[in-house]
């Protein structure tokens, strides 16, 4: 497998994880049946043409746009199984991590990826437990004869994605604390980072509050405007139209969605802190014209 950091803005970072090797046998584990068997299934119903498929469909792409895309990142990590754990052990290959060098020093791409994969696993665990709370509780609704039972598949499918985003960031770390992954350069991803002349949106504050770090180095900020803006705040540093040139710059289709998806959820959470920072300013006004007043 192979390993990509891709800074969507000054503070946060996709990790995103190409799978390269195929399957050794011809069966398929249990969860990977799954995963095939529900996206057939999706894959016909998004064909209806109306009908209450159609609109579990609908409002499901929307809710599923909305699941962090941390949470996907760790998901494209494969669950680190006693056989691959031998694999990568007594393997003479590392795993390679694929970086923009302009962008994140090497010395700090070890502690990004440990990082991603321990912030939110708490976050994570705590969410499984109430999807197997919730499990029971909506179990009865199957009884009824016309509507299938969406909220405890929705549970299910949750509890999965968080096993998933646990097992991908335990990867992770065994990756980092074996010393199996090779750091990699990308010129690529430095080109495409370079070419965003364009100024993007950018907030004077971060979109999240443990956020203490910056994410790219301060040094040669792409030669463009966007990495001197708000230096104390964070500036998206990736267009969706960028995004769509990385993908077909390396090769890699299957991340366009994974982009997209990132840069959306960014470019939102900027939005709503220029919103929120605004709101703050426009309270504090009247009562400093008031203090002056009196």
């Amino acid at each position: 497998m192979r390993l990509y950091l891709l800074p969507i803005s000054t503070r946060r970072t996709l990790l995103y994880c190409q799978r390269l090797d195929a399957p050794t046998s011809g069966k398929q584990t249990w969860s990977d049946w799954l995963q095939a068997k529900a996206a057939r299934t999706w894959s016909g119903w998004e064909k209806k043409e109306s009908g209450w498929q159609k609109q579990v469909v609908s409002y499901g792409n929307q809710v599923l746009r909305r699941i962090p895309y941390e949470e996907w990142g760790l998901k494209s990590v494969p669950p680190l199984s006693q056989r691959r754990m031998q694999v990568e052990l007594n393997g003479n290959e590392k795993v390679e991590v694929v970086y923009p060098k302009t962008l994140l020093a090497m010395d700090r791409v070890p502690k990004l990826l440990r990082l991603l994969a321990t912030e939110r696993q708490a976050l994570h665990k705590r969410r499984l437990v109430w999807c197997f709370i919730g499990m029971p509780i909506t179990a009865p609704v199957a009884l009824l004869p016309v509507v299938p039972n969406i909220p405890f598949f929705y549970l299910v499918y949750r509890a999965w994605s968080h096993w998933r985003a646990l097992s991908g960031g335990k990867h992770i770390q065994f990756l980092l604390d074996n010393n199996l992954l090779a750091l990699a350069p990308s010129p690529v991803l430095d080109e495409v980072y370079a070419q965003q002349k364009e100024l993007l949106p950018s907030s004077p504050k971060p979109t999240i509050m443990d956020s203490n770090e910056k994410v790219v180095t301060d040094s040669d900020p792409l030669n463009s405007p966007n990495g001197a803006q708000n230096p104390d705040g964070e500036t998206m540093l990736l267009s969706q139209a960028k995004g769509k040139e990385m993908t077909q710059a390396l090769d890699l289709p299957q991340l366009e969605v994974e982009l997209e998806r990132a840069i959306w959820q960014v470019e939102t959470a900027i939005k709503k802190r220029n919103a929120e920072v605004a709101a703050k300013a426009a309270q504090q006004t009247p009562s400093d014209d008031e203090e002056k007043s009196q």
